[in-house]
This record gives structure tokens, sequence and C-alpha cells, in this order.
């Protein structure tokens, strides 16, 4: 009589809990692993990327014929009544304050707006641009510089020239253009750089105290 063939053994890694909660374990570890250095593997690069273009738009508004320190990194904050804590770069010669450059972000049609404000000593415009948005193509994007020039008419600007009445949209009784169909967006910039006009005045006497040797 021919013996019955022996039924296979089920592998002890196929067919115990444990082994399969040990497997998903060393999966989870391997993955993390993998993680943590793709993290740190571009970690540098995107930093150096950062400061790349900050300073490049730092460069925009703070021209370089003003300063021979690093307005990347000579920085001073000031906690505002009206718009808190606000990180200001220092443009300097000598350690005498020529310019400052600072962030504020106002709302238009489709959320926040980014604008980097730069101010000479006397409160007057050095230059603005627009740093990050989502306003609609064709129509809000004209605040940007590579759109139009529309937000080079704010250089020289301060806010005596226009006087507060002139600092809307003509639209609302300014002297700034709005954009066909589309006047939330430009409004929206209008408003928040005067918002930083008032900020720095405010703060003129912090911000424009000499640098530290």
């Amino acid at each position: 009589m021919t013996e019955p063939a022996e039924k296979p053994r089920k592998s002890w890694i196929k067919s115990s809990p444990l082994a399969h909660g040990l497997m998903l374990g060393l999966f989870s570890l391997v993955t993390a692993g993998l993680l943590a250095w793709a993290d740190q593997a571009t970690e540098a690069p995107i930093a150096a990327r950062g400061a790349d273009d900050l300073a490049a738009s730092l460069a925009q508004v703070l021209p370089a014929s003003l300063y021979d320190n690093s307005p990347a990194t000579d920085m001073r904050t000031v906690t505002d009544a009206a718009e808190g804590p606000v990180s200001v770069h220092i443009a300097a010669k000598a350690g005498t304050v020529t310019g400052t450059a600072f962030e504020l972000t106002g709302y238009g049609y489709s959320g926040a707006i980014r604008v980097l404000i730069g101010v000479a000593p006397d409160g007057t415009l050095l230059g603005v641009r627009v740093l990050s948005h989502a306003e609609t193509p064709g129509l809000g994007d004209k605040i940007e510089l590579a759109k139009t020039d529309w937000i080079e008419g704010f250089t020289g600007r301060s806010l005596s020239d226009p006087t507060p009445d002139g600092w809307k949209v003509k639209r609302d009784g300014g002297i700034f253009d709005q954009f066909s169909g589309a006047t939330i967006t430009p409004r929206a910039v209008v408003g928040t750089i005067r918002r930083g006009l008032e900020f720095f005045a405010r703060n003129q006497a912090a911000l424009t105290a000499p640098l530290a040797n």
C-alpha cells in the first residue's frame, strides 16, 4: 500500500502573526530610514535655493548702491500694534541705515498676496514686489512685474505722496490704476503697501537706528 503523501508544512514566517508584525516593522523602519536620508539629501539644496530667492527679491527693492552689509542676514524684528511681529531686513552703509525691506500679506480675489516692500529712512518707497499670489491669470496676475510694470509705479511714493485719500485705486477715488475686470487684486496690493508705509512710520526710530558694530 502506498503511503499518503506528506502534506507540505506551512512556513513559520507565513503563518505566524508575530512574524508578520516583525516584517511590517522592518519594512516601516527601512522606509523611515530612506525618507530621512532623502530629507537630509535635499535639505541643503532647498535652503540654498531659498537663500538665492531671498537675495534676488531683496535686490529688487533695495538698490545695491545703498549698502555695504548683507540685508539678507542683518535683520530686526519689530512687534507692531497693528501688524504684530514683523521681520525687517536692514540695508546699511558704514553702519548707517539706508533702507529697510519687509513682507506683508494682503488678500485679493483668490487669497493671500505676499508683498515685499522696500522703504528708505525718510519713508519713501524704494521698491515693491509681489512675492506670491493665486490671482486669476490674465487678470489679477498683472501685479507681477513679469506681466506689467504696474508695480513699479509705487517707487518714490510715500504716505504724503499721494495724500492718504489718494492711497486707493481710481475706482475708489484714489490715484492708482485698477485692472479691467480685476479691481479686487490691485485694491488689495495698494492697501497692503499703504499698511507697510504706516508700519514703517510707527516704528521709524527703531528701524533706522544705526547697526551695531
